[in-house]
């Protein structure tokens, strides 16, 4: 029988984290952000590992609306390994009984939340992850890895090809629109503190660019909205002058390397994520139309000015790479044709 796209990708991440999941078995996990781009991935990994290799384990997911999210995922609730429970990651009351690991992944990655509500931006992450520490002190956790993100380096030097953990800039603590990077900045901060305080092993992933299933394609991230309009067949637009330099690491490499960082990965350090494959933002949307027959038209919406350095968020993974062998196995272009081949196998499903 042919293995769909999820069950490739499934085996993919198990091949390359099979040694990984003995300290699990048995064991329960939480997740906060479980009913996002990341944590649905994460979900579907550890469902697919928990299987396969037998370790009955299980894992209880925080979310705000499980049912709204149970009804766009439903295979979840069938599983008897998951529990989703109601609340919010700021205050959620503490659920009874112990977990072993702790994946805290809510974040409201929003530009426009950022933009008119930063307020709201930084209560849910600095908030949420202080309230998500004090509970794996509670339920006596010994290892919790936080996502966090590229965006804790502020803007990125155009003469700097690739930001490596290294590096040691921020950005305008003075601008409101910072809501969202020293956000994240306090989060790292709270895990060096708590791992100190309470002897909690605490990992950091600092997370870059992605594609893959369950990518969401109407927000802000480019790369979706390019795979939408080709999607609904008409051109594809870049809302800028395609210059910026970005990369993107496919999904099922992305939680190939979260579970590893989190079973693995030393307490405190931060680990960037992400591939090291620059390409600008035209042409990403001209190797997304490619993957389209006919090719759809690129659309540019500005001119570059001649006089402007393109702007960077390229990672240096360096440091995966040499303490934790991670490495990008699925190169773009595969990664968007899975992508969009999913997204068509959704639109089927439904219609």
């Amino acid at each position: 029988m042919e293995k769909n796209l999820l069950e490739e990708d499934m085996d993919h991440v198990l091949n390359h984290t099979k040694d990984l999941w003995e300290e699990l078995r048995g064991q329960r996990i939480f997740i906060t952000g479980g009913t996002g781009f990341f944590g649905t991935w994460l979900l579907e990994s550890f469902v697919w590992a928990n299987e396969k290799l037998k370790l009955n384990a299980e894992a209880m997911v925080l979310s705000r609306d499980p049912d709204a999210f149970c009804r766009k995922v439903a295979h979840f609730t069938e599983d008897r390994s998951i529990t989703f429970y109601k609340g919010d990651v700021r205050n959620f009351a503490f659920p009874d009984g112990d977990f072993s690991h702790i994946i805290h992944a809510a974040t409201e990655a929003s530009v426009k939340l950022n933009n008119e509500e930063p307020l709201t931006m930084i209560d849910t992450i600095v908030q949420g992850t202080r309230h998500t520490l004090d509970f794996a002190v509670h339920c006596c956790a010994k290892k919790f890895l936080i996502t966090s993100s590229g965006a804790v380096y502020g803007q990125q030097p155009a003469d700097l090809t690739h930001v490596s953990e290294a590096y040691s800039g921020a950005a305008d603590i003075l601008n409101p629109q910072s809501a969202y990077s020293e956000g994240k900045r306090m989060a790292e901060l709270f895990c060096s503190i708590y791992a100190k305080q309470y002897g909690i092993e605490t990992k950091i992933a600092r997370c870059f660019a992605f594609v893959g299933p369950y990518l969401p394609l109407d927000i802000h991230f480019a790369i979706g909205n390019f795979i939408r309009d080709g999607i609904q067949g008409g051109a594809i637009v870049v809302k800028g002058d395609g210059t910026p330099y970005r990369s993107y690491l496919y999904v099922a490499d992305l939680v190939v390397w979260l579970w590893t960082i989190l079973f693995r990965g030393k307490t405190g350090r931060p680990y960037n994520v992400g591939s090291e494959q620059a390409i600008n933002i035209a042409d990403v949307a001209n190797l997304v139309a490619a993957t389209f027959h006919p090719v759809p038209e690129v659309q540019i919406t500005h001119k570059p000015d001649p006089g402007k350095v393109p702007e960077r968020y390229v990672p240096s993974t360096q440091r995966a790479l040499t303490e934790l062998y991670l490495q990008q196995t699925i190169h773009l272009p595969e990664a968007i044709r899975r992508t969009v081949d999913w997204h068509k196998e959704m639109q089927l499903s439904y219609s």
